[in-house]
């Protein structure tokens, strides 16, 4: 396998996953909506992308070869997919909470 897609096939396989997870935060709430929260929202969708992708690279590279090849795909999907569920759990509660005070 070309070395490059064998390191980002864990965003190859859950990149339509996380566009519609993506979309759905966007979408929801739909008021209010202004330009702080659509900057809060892209920068949170920005974040949560960078820790998916930070903590991919970081579990293959540090994924123990002797349990195999496989092993280093299944750690990087597993991880990375629960880091950027996290990481928009915790942006969708900030959200709600500044929001919540705005009201």
């Amino acid at each position: 396998m070309n070395p490059l897609v064998e390191l980002n096939l864990s965003l190859i396989l859950f990149l339509p996953w996380f566009v519609i997870l993506g979309v759905l935060y966007w979408l929801f709430p739909k008021q209010p909506r202004h330009r702080a929260r659509t900057l809060f929202d892209v920068a949170a969708l920005g974040l949560s992308l960078a820790a998916f992708l930070l903590s991919i690279y970081w579990s293959h590279a540090s994924a123990d070869p002797a349990y195999g090849a496989m092993w280093r795909q299944v750690l990087a999907t597993a991880l990375g997919y629960g880091v950027f569920l996290a990481a928009l759990t915790l942006a969708f509660l900030v959200r709600r909470r500044w929001l919540s005070g705005r009201g």
